[in-house]
């Protein structure tokens, strides 16, 4: 009887204990992340974000349903979401609420799913099929990894799924959940902050048209006001901006201009440069089978040297490149057109896991040249992006043919490897025209002259075009295509959120772009080993734990007899 009352006053002070344990767990939150790679600690920028939210953020995601058989990525990728959801929602202190749905819940009707797959595309969200093999054959399941944001009657869209040309699905679903926590606190802070830093881009010097460069505006100004500004030698026009953005420019900038930028940067603005050192260009190759790039003019060599970069008066040729169309003969009256790699297009894979490019879309580029970094004292260059190991460096004069990319391509011929394009450069710069100006300026306190600038940041990009978006002409007016998309391969490369991360990077105070760099170790299984030996695990995991139970079960009845026998 006393050993019965013991055991009964154990249970209850036992579910006492696990009753109290609930309540005091239902009031505050701890979790120890004890993986290795931290995928579940929010960065310190993440957690400031949310703490400082002032009014209710909604979050509408649409990655729900039914998902078919073979397609456990995206399980794992709404489960990914759902957590990081949590872990948000506690750190907002109640001010974040989301939820799950499935927006092709209420019909199967094709034609009503398209309705709804184009209502959610114009806001922002892009449609995924997959393909579903059954017993009837092959069917669609169309999913949108995407979610809607909305705050105080302002709404963004988040696309969780990011894509990535020529990567295994399964390393591409493990980068959308690296990229989660910075894709949506970007998001928020962008819906939040309450006065966007002003940015601009150059003009007066031949630089991209707006309607070139229309969509990466329109992306800019979700983070910043973004302004078009002439230099004309004016030396505050540049004072109530952040960055500013050089695009493409096809003729000399003169001293004056030159000198207005310097000591943008000397007082620590930031400058993205994206430069075309040779004139190239395809319009004339649409008449003729050649034409020759030569080199330009434009005065920034000794700027951009002074600075710790030089772009060459060369260009690229890469055999990992886009593909063009040309005419190859002709049935009836009619061209036949096949596709061609275009060898001075090449197109960029960034294995780097630095911030601005870790994870991203291959890039696409035109007529790029190669770039070295040269001594300047104080700056850490660190290179973004570049080519391929089989690449061919053409001094200029360039000669370029349509011929070209007629012909097989020759490793033999493409022996170059690894070539940079794109360079962040950070630290104090030197003034380019230090030891060059008169003592009257110098001494100027309306002009303010410094030799040496504060700690700043700039990236130089030795293409012009790859933040040129291709332009359509519906109904005689000329749209903007999306940066990035490619009218002849119908693909969307990485260009758009490269840009985007660039000048995030060179503004960014909360340190928060830096998440984009964390990484999630990809534990895949072995594929092939798995299909042949798929009986032999699954009769290992059937009958392995029948075995031990029964095993157990015999020893405890043998210990139970030995032990009551001695009695």
């Amino acid at each position: 009887m006393n050993n019965k009352k013991k055991d009964i006053s154990f249970l209850i002070l036992a579910i006492v204990i696990i009753l109290l344990v609930n309540i005091i767990t239902g009031f505050t939150f701890k979790r120890f992340d004890l993986t290795s790679d931290n995928r579940y600690s929010l960065s310190p920028a993440t957690k400031n974000i949310l703490k400082n939210l002032d009014d209710l953020i909604y979050i509408k995601v649409y990655l729900e349903g039914d998902f078919p058989a073979g397609s456990e990525g995206f399980v794992k990728l709404h489960n990914a979401a759902k957590e990081m959801l949590d872990e948000f929602h506690y750190y907002a202190n109640g001010n974040l609420e989301y939820e799950f749905v499935d927006p092709f819940k209420e019909t199967s009707n094709p034609k009503a799913q398209y309705a709804i797959i184009r209502q959610l595309q114009d806001k922002g969200l892009y449609c995924t099929t997959l393909k579903v093999n059954t017993d009837n054959g092959v069917s669609q399941k169309n999913i949108i990894p995407g979610a809607l944001v909305n705050y105080k009657g302002r709404e963004l869209p988040l696309q969780i799924l990011q894509t990535q040309i020529g990567t295994d699905p399964e390393v591409v679903l493990n980068n959308s959940i690296q990229a989660l926590e910075y894709n949506l606190s970007s998001v928020i802070r962008n819906l939040t902050v309450n006065q966007k830093p002003k940015i601009t881009f150059i003009e007066g010097h031949g630089e991209l048209a707006e309607i070139q460069v229309a969509d990466i505006t329109s992306s800019l100004q979700e983070y910043y006001q973004v302004d078009r500004v002439k230099i004309d030698g004016q030396l505050h026009a540049l004072e109530k901006y952040k960055a500013i953005i050089i695009a493409k420019p096809d003729s000399a900038f003169d001293e004056k201009d030159k000198f207005v930028i310097d000591q943008f940067i000397m007082n620590g603005g930031k400058v993205l440069w994206c430069i075309d050192n040779i004139a190239a260009n395809m319009d004339s190759l649409s008449t003729h089978d050649e034409t020759y790039g030569i080199p330009m003019d434009l005065n920034l060599d000794d700027q951009l040297f002074k600075y710790g970069v030089r772009i060459n008066s060369n260009l690229l040729l890469d055999i990992y490149s886009i593909k063009i169309p040309m005419v190859v003969g002709t049935s009836g009256n009619q061209p036949q057109i096949e596709m061609f790699p275009w060898f001075f297009f090449p197109l960029i894979f960034s294995n780097s896991n630095h911030p601005i490019v870790n994870n991203l879309n291959a890039i696409r580029t035109e007529f790029v040249s190669s770039m070295d970094t040269v001594e300047s004292k104080g700056i850490k260059k660190t290179i973004l992006l570049k080519t391929s190991n089989y690449c061919r460096i053409i001094n200029s004069p360039v000669r370029i043919n349509l011929e070209l990319a007629r012909h097989e391509p020759k490793e033999g011929d493409f022996i170059d490897k690894y070539l940079p394009i794109a360079v962040l450069l950070e630290g104090e710069f030197q003034s380019n025209f230090k030891n060059r100006v008169p003592e009257t300026i110098q001494n100027s306190k309306e002009i303010g002259f410094k030799e040496k600038s504060t700690a700043t940041k700039m990236i130089v990009i030795a293409d012009g075009d790859i933040l040129k978006n291709q332009i359509r002409k519906t109904q005689g007016k000329l749209e903007a295509e999306p940066l990035g998309y490619d009218k002849y391969t119908h693909e969307t490369y990485g260009n758009k959120n490269f840009i985007l991360n660039a000048v995030n990077y060179l503004l960014d105070e909360s340190g928060l772009i830096v998440s984009r760099s964390k990484e999630l170790k990809l534990r895949l299984l072995d594929a092939t080993r798995a299909k042949e030996e798929k009986i032999k695990w699954q009769a290992v995991n059937t009958a392995l734990p029948i075995l031990l139970v029964i095993v157990l079960g015999i020893s405890l009845n043998f210990l139970r007899k030995r032990k009551f026998s001695k009695i």
